[in-house]
């Protein structure tokens, strides 16, 4: 397994951070899949995950990966109906996996709004299915990697400082009820399940996430942070 450490790379600007992530994320995939093993993954959305895979997509090194071994999952999802174009899924799709190698039955989709009456029967259906693909005495696969972005309120996937979800201390997929950031309604990994990876890249860009990145690092070395 990785050692266990934390490295900043900074990059002038977020096309930047986007050619690097993809080119990183390549070369992790055609590493992992060379021996034919499943490799799962877990993502999100947004404006800087949707601009990697647009990287991704036109990059040669997208044939050096097996895809057929390479299994995407999502870490959080707004509950909206199948399509939205703010659903995270959406946006990724169309930037990479509509017309991309990666069969359809290896792309693990949360549910939408038009397919359960809550986001908590999306959550249980999907961690479920996270389940079916987990070893023995686990509720979730192992992820080579965890691609996860950050709000300028601090917060990851769809977990909100302050707010329940993210206290949660159990590997599960939730559904969050007022999330302070439309829409209100959302299923998300909690921390303990997005935490069993073996690495996890935080990609921040934008002057407006600043101060919460620098409270992250903070914490990291051990200082107090500023309020």
């Amino acid at each position: 397994m990785p050692e266990n450490r934390t490295a900043v790379i900074p990059y002038p600007t977020k096309d930047f951070v986007a050619q690097a992530a993809a080119a990183r994320l390549l070369l992790l995939l055609g590493d992992r899949t060379v021996e034919g093993d499943p490799v799962h993954i877990s993502i999100t959305g947004g404006s800087l995950g949707t601009a990697i895979w647009e990287k991704v997509s036109q990059s040669p090194l997208v044939e050096t990966v097996d895809w057929s071994c390479v299994h995407v999952w999502w870490s959080d999802e707004r509950f909206l109906p199948t399509g939205d174009a703010e659903r995270n899924a959406h946006q990724v799709f169309e930037a990479f996996f509509d017309n991309g190698p990666v069969p359809a039955a290896n792309l693990h989709v949360i549910g939408a709004s038009d397919q359960y009456s809550t986001q908590h029967e999306a959550a249980r259906a999907y961690a479920r299915e996270l389940a079916d693909f987990a070893e023995h005495g686990h509720r979730a696969p192992r992820f080579a990697l965890s691609l996860l972005g950050m709000g300028p309120d601090g917060h990851l996937a769809s977990l909100f400082p302050g707010g329940p979800d993210i206290r949660l201390d159990e590997p599960d997929v939730v559904g969050v009820e007022n999330s302070p950031k439309p829409p209100p309604d959302r299923v998300s990994m909690t921390l303990p399940m997005i935490n069993a990876s073996d690495r996890i890249w935080f990609l921040v860009s934008g002057e407006d996430k600043q101060d919460a990145f620098r409270r992250v690092l903070s914490q990291r070395d051990g200082q107090p942070s500023a309020s």
